[in-house]
């Protein structure tokens, strides 16, 4: 059984799917005013993660995410450029869905914007106003708070001890908290401004409040109610929140079986922000840096704690993926290698291990979908795979074992969306975890002219076994140093020389 964070109830539950087999997922999306940043991107990884272990686990997982293209800021946005604020939208709309994909989330199911669904927002503020739970000043609406008796429950707020929002200045210079009929109450349709996109509505010429789009998209394509809804934790008050109330007291049911809501990212033990200089788009991290190493970062990190960004803890990330790559190498050199000679291993034990990760992986995912822990399992497994092996040349009958193990490291780094059987590619230090001055080595030492780590060591494996054969023992044993000193071990083996990272 599958158990999650609940944030409404403040505790683990069982994950209870309206429809066996099948899960409706709602995750706000951006509002589209520039590229997003890491901490975004870890919300949005975080959800990606999960919604990949539900579908490996069998569940037909339906995925809905909005673009915000319609909101103040996009419109100061525009304003500050001259341009136009769907121009401004669209652009950042196309930017966005280029980060995504550039950091492997997958596209969702449904990616509906706030401007192509005015109608269904107009038709759910208009339920509100008939149900006596919203009403209409001089072309604005609001939602009444205190119509909605469990108002503050997901946030755990005390209506009462609540302070209201800071206060908007009309053109006419009167207050909007003078406006409502209460100071909680919050906006569901705003009058049309000068300058301003506006659409046609019973109220008057206006534009949608930010709180109302989630509730009308998800209505509109999970119906309610429906099984998850996901952000992150700076979108429980008022957004979340917001969204449950307008949504409940509209339909009279419940809006989401289940909130969850992931953890903030910091960079180097500080809040990110443009003040203190260390605010990072994802755009320009994935430029230098690998997705996959990325993804691994975050997944070190349960999907609810705190996250510390920093280049050093990068750096480790790749470090780690890189022995994760560097074992399945190792497999596929074994299996490659195989010889007809008796086994050397205990078969049945890895047989056994190799049931026992996936189990031991699934147990740690369905806690809460435990990313960290599920990767411990996980390097434990790759651990007493290399314990096995090292220094051996496996037997031909061990090969059906050596493979179930490979494809089981393959499969669950896979879940996470990582591919640690992708061929190497690109220049400096990549995927396998080998440090760039490799490339520098090889050049020297093997007259390598190119740019990968990978194709690096190779080339100078073969000019070590080049230079043994022609007895000239000085450059076989400068490769062998160079290649020690940056960290190989070098195993020579009736199939030939190989190395691995100490």
């Amino acid at each position: 059984m599958i158990r999650l964070y609940d944030t409404k109830v403040r505790e683990k539950v069982d994950l209870e799917t309206l429809e066996r087999g099948k899960v409706g997922m709602y995750v706000c999306g951006p509002t589209v005013y520039n590229r997003i940043h890491i901490g975004n991107a870890r919300t949005f990884i975080s959800f990606d993660v999960i919604r990949r272990y539900l579908m490996w686990r069998g569940f037909d997982v339906t995925f809905v995410q909005n673009v915000t293209d319609v909101d103040d800021k996009i419109i100061n946005k525009a304003n500050e450029e001259g341009r136009d604020a769907a121009e401004v939208a669209a652009e950042y709309t196309a930017a966005f869905i280029e980060d995504m994909r550039a950091a492997g989330v997958l596209d969702p199911d449904v990616r509906p914007k706030a401007t192509e669904e005015i109608p269904a927002m107009i038709e759910l503020i208009q339920e509100l106003i008939d149900g006596g739970h919203a009403y209409d000043v001089d072309g604005d609406v609001y939602f009444a708070v205190r119509s909605y008796a469990a108002y503050g429950e997901l946030s755990g707020r005390n209506v009462d001890e609540m302070e209201s929002g800071h206060r908007e200045l009309r053109a006419d210079g009167k207050g909007v908290e003078d406006r409502k009929r209460d100071p909680l109450d919050f906006a569901l349709w705003k009058a049309a401004k000068p300058g301003e996109p506006a659409w046609e509505s019973p109220w008057g010429m206006g534009r949608p409040g930010w709180h109302i789009e989630c509730s009308a998209m998800s209505r509109k394509y999970l119906g309610l109610p429906f099984d998850i809804h996901g952000g992150g934790a700076d979108l429980v008050f008022p957004h979340h929140e917001n969204e449950r109330a307008q949504s409940e007291a509209a339909c009279g049911c419940t809006f989401a079986n289940h909130w969850m809501h992931g953890g903030m990212l910091q960079i180097n033990s500080e809040k990110m922000s443009k003040s203190l200089g260390n605010f990072k788009l994802l755009h320009d991290v994935l430029e230098v840096t690998d997705p996959a190493v990325l993804r691994f970062l975050m997944l070190q990190t349960h999907y609810r704690s705190p996250l510390d960004f920093s280049d050093e803890r990068l750096a480790e990330a790749g470090a780690a993926l890189g022995r994760i790559k560097n074992a399945v190498k190792n497999l596929d050199w074994l299996l490659e290698n195989a010889a007809d000679i008796p086994s050397p291993l205990d078969v049945r034990a890895l047989m056994e291990r190799t049931r026992a990760v996936k189990m031991g992986f699934i147990l740690a995912m369905d806690d809460d979908f435990n990313t960290c822990k599920a990767l411990g399992e996980v390097f434990d497994f790759i651990a007493d795979v290399n314990a096995q092996t090292a220094g051996k040349t496996v037997s031909i009958t061990d090969v059906p074992a050596l493979r179930d193990a490979r494809g089981v490291i393959v499969e669950l780094l896979g879940v996470f969306g990582i591919d640690v059987a992708a061929p190497e590619a690109g220049c400096g230090e990549g995927d396998d975890g080998y440090p760039a001055e490799v490339v520098n080595l090889a050049a020297e030492l093997a007259g390598y002219e190119g740019c990968n780590t990978t194709e690096a060591v190779e080339a100078l494996l073969a000019a070590r076994t080049e230079a043994r054969a022609a007895k000239d023992w000085g450059r076989a044993d400068a490769v062998r140093d160079g290649l020690t000193d940056l960290g190989f071990v070098i195993e020579d083996t009736p199939q030939g020389p190989r190395v691995t990272l100490a």
